[in-house]
């Protein structure tokens, strides 16, 4: 008896656990011709340790109409040669939850990005 009763939390606890894991992802794109920009200071310890990486944290509104949202990468003293070498998007479960409650129209952005030489 006492294992029917404690059955349904469990499971709901569960599968809340496994939704919470599944909207959490990064998607690197890197590509293997040309040359990253060094970072001057090596001060992190994670995969961008010895390049210069650029991160965007934002978010973005989506109108009704159109359903892409386009940043332009210009040449600036962040990007000189304004050319991608790395790109890394990544969703987290609170930008799941903020696209869920306005339908789609406002979603948080975490982008990472380091140009070329």
């Amino acid at each position: 008896m006492k294992l029917k009763k404690y059955l349904f939390p469990f499971s709901f606890l569960v599968l809340i656990t496994l939704v919470l894991f599944q909207s959490c992802y990064s998607v690197r794109l890197a590509s293997i011709n040309g040359t990253p920009n060094p970072a001057a200071p090596m001060v992190r310890d994670d995969y961008y340790r010895a390049v210069e990486v650029t991160e965007l944290d934002t978010v973005i509104t989506i109108g009704l109409e159109n359903k892409d949202f386009t940043y332009l990468i210009k040449v600036t003293d962040l990007c000189p040669s304004g050319k991608l070498h790395t790109v890394e998007y990544r969703n987290t479960f609170g930008a799941l939850l903020l696209s869920a409650v306005t339908f789609g129209r406002k979603r948080k952005v975490k982008i990472k990005y380091v140009c070329m030489k």
